[in-house]
């Protein structure tokens, strides 16, 4: 499955990054607690990643939490959602620009980005994709729908890859830094796929449908059914075609765990764990309106030593 992305060029942080410890402590901790409070399952995932990776994972993303909280939750002390999104990506690239910045989550990713090189270029496009959620309900096209991804999810993916390294085995195989970000797309797609499916229900009730309209033409199945919460055998076909469009990435993805210097369990438990969400629509019997899918703490237990299994394997 071919991505028709162009990489995002590796440019030079300005120098005054380079050297200076930009973040504290408290700030990491902030992030720490913005990753706790918004996701059990990337939150479950990231106890696999090695300790000194961790900060840098919740730095990312508690930053890119900021972004999509100020979108879809609250936006105190502006006077709409564009307008804080406005002000999150003015503060990115002040701090960019200037080495540092008042806001202890913008602090934390900036010191992780000085750390592993990740350019400021990386998050262009989660700003473009925060704008649009403002005013794109409808997708016509699974193409419009991965153009919306390119920087809804990618970024997050990209930003992995410099934090957790290319693998070069002395005397082993060698990945070039194209061949891990091919995977970290494909991921970074299935991820945010199995999120769209799980929160159907949800979604539909403020406004938002992100399943393509082709999709739902072809299947024959229509809005009004999703107003009504229908689990037809129409929605039920619909649902595994996306599932198996969403395992075909998973399928690169799993592959290009290995091109990965740390964080390999990391990284595939994160990626069994959000695959077992398209199991767990299964077991709800497709009630993606009144149910929450997702695996429960023992199934992502049992799924992180199925990864470590398969990385064993590998």
């Amino acid at each position: 499955m071919d991505l028709d992305y162009p990489l995002t060029p590796v440019s030079s942080l300005p120098q005054a990054l380079v050297s200076a410890d930009i973040a504290s402590p408290e700030d990491y901790a902030a992030c720490r607690q913005i990753m706790l409070r918004a996701s059990k399952n990337y939150s479950t995932a990231s106890k696999y990643l090695p300790a000194e990776k961790l900060p840098h994972v919740e730095a990312l993303y508690a930053l890119m939490r900021v972004g999509d909280d100020r979108v879809d939750v609250s936006h105190p002390g502006f006077r709409s959602a564009l307008e804080a999104i406005d002000d999150w990506e003015a503060t990115y690239w002040e701090a960019f620009a200037r080495g540092c910045s008042p806001n202890p989550v913008m602090r934390a990713y900036l010191d992780t980005a000085a750390r592993f090189g990740i350019p400021s270029e990386t998050m262009s496009a989660y700003f473009r994709a925060m704008r649009e959620d403002l005013t794109i309900k409808r997708f016509p096209t699974f193409s419009d729908l991965l153009y919306y991804m390119d920087g809804s999810a990618i970024p997050v993916g990209r930003a992995m890859t410099y934090i957790l390294g290319v693998s070069c085995e002395g005397g082993g195989a060698c990945y070039t830094f194209e061949d891990a970000l091919h995977g970290a797309d494909c991921l970074s797609i299935a991820m945010q796929l199995s999120n769209f499916w799980r929160d159907i229900g949800s979604d539909w009730r403020i406004g938002r449908i992100y399943i393509p309209q082709e999709d739902l033409e072809r299947f024959g199945y229509h809005e009004e059914e999703l107003a009504a919460g229908s689990i037809s055998p129409e929605f039920i076909d619909l649902l595994e075609f996306e599932f198996e469009r969403t395992d075909d990435y998973y399928a690169i993805a799993r592959q290009s765990v290995k091109t990965l210097a740390s964080g390999n369990w990391a990284v595939m438990s994160a990626l069994e764990i959000y695959r077992g969400i398209l199991a767990s629509i299964r077991r709800n019997h497709y009630d993606v309106f009144s149910r929450h899918a997702g695996p429960g703490y023992a199934r992502k237990f049992g799924l992180a030593l199925k990864s470590y299994w398969l990385l064993q394997k590998s």
